[in-house]
């Protein structure tokens, strides 16, 4: 297993993760503490699809105390949006809704630039094609506000370097095992990431708790800003941790740039989508149809199963009823993909529409200071 903020490998163990990255699992009591605000609890939740957290109790605190946070997450725009992406974003959605508070999206064309061997150019263009792929979910552009790193420098510089001076290249190195082969500008990265977290009680002149959902991969940049907060004078940002929608194949998570038969894009066409589930979608099934009857399928490592579980079925009952039948060999593997294939497919045509619609709200949801 390999976690780092730009590579994910092997067969990922959340528990050692929780334990070497020293985050603190999400618990039935803190569930239900989120309940008593939000009414009904998100599916993603409910499912430990969100699993662990940084500091979600004292941000619950500050709340109930009347100090209302504001949300911060973000992409890394070098290529095309993946069903990956739109899982912590969807959730992200969700919390702006039930919470009715601020988002502030950053779009870190700086990173992809200086970590993928890609050009300025084609970094910009992913960045205009990643934008209208987050409009189209539906976030209020009155409460969302689009940071992009390099056309923001101007108010995202000024204090990132706050954070670089208080940063050593060591603890950097440890972090992300750093060699002296990495470019300068990747060993400064860090510092622009943990300017979002604060830059709303900077512009309001006050301190406003922050909440960050993230994939738990993000979660070294913040480990080494956190401690840095306090000595600007800032809060430190709550964090809620999401786990990993795989690629088709079984094992990792789902990327922009690898083994892109393996995964499936917003602008996929609906034969794109059958295609690739029919043909690279492991399977927790039996050998033949006979075997499957009798012995039934493994849901826990069929990857359709896990799609629909960690993104394309909300409703518990339906998927309840789903694992039952694959695991009693009623379901199968065929099925099941024919059924996740549908589903993908509505959510995707909808998409592509609001998608379109999106190239005119642009400038609604780009920060103006």
């Amino acid at each position: 297993m390999k976690v780092t903020p730009w590579q994910v490998s092997g067969k990922i163990d959340y528990e050692k993760l929780i334990k070497d990255f020293g985050l603190s699992k999400i618990d039935d009591k803190l569930l239900e503490r989120i309940k008593s605000h939000t009414k009904e609890l998100h599916f993603m939740l409910k499912r430990r699809v969100f699993f662990a957290h940084r500091d979600l109790n004292w941000l619950l605190d500050e709340y109930e105390k009347g100090n209302k946070f504001f949300l911060y997450t973000g992409c890394g725009p070098s290529g095309p949006i993946h069903l990956g992406h739109l899982q912590t974003w969807l959730f992200t959605k969700w919390l702006q809704d039930v919470f009715d508070v601020e988002l502030w999206f950053q779009f870190t064309d700086d990173e992809k630039f200086l970590f993928k061997d890609k050009s300025y150019e084609e970094i910009q263009r992913w960045t205009y094609e990643n934008m209208l792929d987050v409009i189209a979910l539906g976030f209020d552009p009155k409460k969302t506000k689009f940071l992009i790193d390099t056309k923001h420098a101007n108010i995202l510089y000024p204090e990132a370097i706050k954070f670089a001076k208080k940063i050593t290249f060591s603890t950097v190195k440890a972090a992300f095992g750093f060699t002296n082969e990495n470019n300068i500008g990747q060993i400064f990265y860090t510092s622009m990431q943990a300017v979002p977290a604060i830059l709303p009680s900077k512009i309001k002149g006050k301190n406003i708790p922050c909440l960050i959902p993230l994939g738990v991969d993000q979660d070294p940049h913040f480990r080494v800003a956190r401690d840095v907060y306090p000595k600007l004078g800032y809060l430190k940002p709550a964090i809620i941790h999401g786990s990993f929608l795989p690629p088709l194949t079984g094992k990792g998570k789902t990327s922009s740039s690898d083994n892109k038969e393996a995964n499936i894009f917003t602008l996929d066409s609906p034969k794109e989508v059958e295609i690739k589930i029919k043909k690279y979608a492991f399977s927790g099934g039996q050998d033949t149809i006979e075997e499957h009857r009798k012995k039934g399928g493994n849901p826990e490592i069929d990857v359709s199963f896990q799609y629909l579980k960690m993104l394309f079925e909300p409703d518990d009952i339906k998927l309840e009823k789903i694992e039952k039948d694959y695991r009693s060999g009623k379901m199968l593997t065929s099925e099941l993909k024919e059924y996740l294939i549908k589903k993908i497919n509505a959510f995707l045509s909808e998409h592509q529409k609001k998608r379109e619609k999106a190239k005119k709200e642009i400038d609604k949801f780009l920060f103006k200071k």
